[in-house]
């Protein structure tokens, strides 16, 4: 078995996506407590050109399967490819992103190689004997376990906007090995991917997000939101509540089941603080919570409180960034 760290990048429309670097950063740290090498594989058609940037952000190897049959991405012709790939080189640790695309291939993966699989995972370390010990919320953010995988390899998808990004290095190399594809019979296929046509900032990318719940009483409330958001060239949130109340789609909500999100601002506004929402927004660097209740438990996880009505608050800041803005 090689002592190494296998990270599957993820990449949209020719460009890596930022959970690729930071699963990198992640790799890079562990690595050195493994005395392990980084190693990144990239899947796609017309990707190979995006190894250099795989190298400067910490891959001493770069697997490269680079075929039309891979675009767009696919479930089965994917899990295929990595499957081959890992058996071949046997490392000790493998890394996908908790995203969309890793959700559905991480399972099939470990699946496919008869191993564990540890999901939605927000810190790692090792042991004295090189495993990793690996930390994930569970229940809803409710409660937080640390595991180990007793399978090889060890399988985990990280949680994307927890953990810091390899800082890039324009001299780092890498050896780049492009894989045969060989994907078999799929049975399914992909024609196209839809996407929203929206001018909106999307939330996993935002430094700033200004975000509703339940408090704004009414799908209008929003309407409030999206004025200050648009004032401080933010993203627009929402809790599980606004969103299974039909005020605003589902793209919007931060949480255990929405996106994780970890702005430099995050604006809550008449948001109760429910745990399921705190797991995707709580590494925010800066929290403001707007709330009337002042014994809601956002205020436990906020940096400053605002206790008092989202109507009458909301529409002052928003007035108020517009007035400082502009000088």
């Amino acid at each position: 078995m090689a002592n190494s760290i296998l990270v599957v990048a993820e990449q949209a429309d020719g460009a890596l996506r930022k959970v690729s670097f930071e699963m990198l950063g992640e790799a890079g740290r562990l690595a050195e407590k493994m005395g392990a090498t980084v190693e990144a594989a990239l899947l796609g058609s017309g990707v190979e050109s995006l190894a250099d940037e795989l190298a400067h952000h910490g891959a001493s190897r770069v697997y490269i399967a680079d075929d039309p049959a891979l675009s767009p991405y696919n479930a089965e012709a994917y899990t295929a490819v990595l499957a081959d790939l890992v058996k071949k080189t046997e490392p000790a640790v493998v890394f996908l992103g908790a995203t969309t695309q890793g959700r559905d291939l991480a399972p099939r993966l470990a699946a496919r190689l008869g191993v564990g699989l540890a999901s939605d995972c927000t810190s790692f370390d090792v042991d004295g004997d090189g495993k990793l010990l690996i930390t994930r919320p569970i229940y809803a953010g409710r409660a937080i376990q640390t595991i180990k995988l007793k399978t090889s390899p060890q399988m985990a998808t990280l949680r994307p906007n927890v953990f810091p990004p390899a800082e890039p290095d324009a001299s780092r190399q890498a050896e780049v090995e492009k894989l045969p594809v060989s994907v078999g019979e799929v049975r399914a296929k992909v024609v196209d991917f839809l996407k929203k046509e929206s001018e909106e900032i999307e939330l996993t990318e935002a430094d700033i997000i200004v975000s509703g719940g339940r408090g704004l009483g009414k799908p209008e409330g929003f309407e409030v939101i999206r004025a200050l958001a648009k004032v401080l060239g933010a993203a627009v949130g929402a809790s599980r509540a606004a969103v299974d109340a039909g005020w605003i789609d589902h793209s919007h909500q931060v949480g255990q089941t929405g996106k994780t999100v970890n702005p430099k601002l995050y604006i809550a506004c008449g948001i109760s603080g429910a745990a399921q929402h705190l797991a995707g927004m709580r590494t925010s660097k800066v929290i403001v919570a707007i709330n009337k209740d002042p014994e809601a438990p956002i205020f436990k996880v906020a940096d400053y409180g605002i206790v008092a009505d989202l109507y009458d608050v909301v529409p002052a800041l928003t007035k108020a960034f517009q007035e400082v803005l502009k000088e």
